[in-house]
């Protein structure tokens, strides 16, 4: 019986879970947007607001908090200093899954795991993507 489970196993050791689930997360903070499959999603989601709300307080505990739970000192300083000042005025609720369908290998439901609030960041122009960017038409002048 289920009976006062909080979350899967995804048939994983508990050491081994907690890697998973902070690797999303460092993933997350990194890329600003993840894609993975729906219950890894749902469980990263908790783990990533958890850790936003430790940085929303800004002290040395909950930075070494952060760091003993998602083991990556780099990305906990991008948390504080970047996703947490973007977070302030929310109570709660700094991500959102997005469902994107079913995987085609396994048929595994998809989602999209982002920030509510932080644009993506496209690594090649090294600015925020928007949808104005993806559309322009190209003309060619000859």
């Amino acid at each position: 019986m289920r009976h006062k489970m909080v979350s899967t196993t995804f048939g994983r050791s508990s050491a081994h879970r907690r890697a998973m689930l902070a690797q999303l997360v460092c993933c997350l903070i990194e890329e600003k947007r993840i894609e993975t499959t729906l219950s890894r999603a749902k469980a990263a989601r908790s783990l990533a607001e958890k850790m936003v709300t430790l940085a929303r307080s800004g002290t040395l505990t909950a930075r070494r908090r952060a760091i003993a739970i998602l083991r990556r000192p780099p990305l906990v300083k991008a948390l504080f200093e970047q996703i947490a000042p973007q977070c302030q005025d929310r109570s709660g609720g700094y991500t959102r899954i997005i469902k994107r369908g079913a995987r085609q290998g396994d048929n595994a439901p998809v989602a999209i795991l982002e920030w509510v609030s932080i644009a993506p960041v496209d690594k090649k122009k090294k600015k925020p993507v928007s949808k104005t960017d993806e559309k322009k038409p190209t003309t060619k002048v000859e």
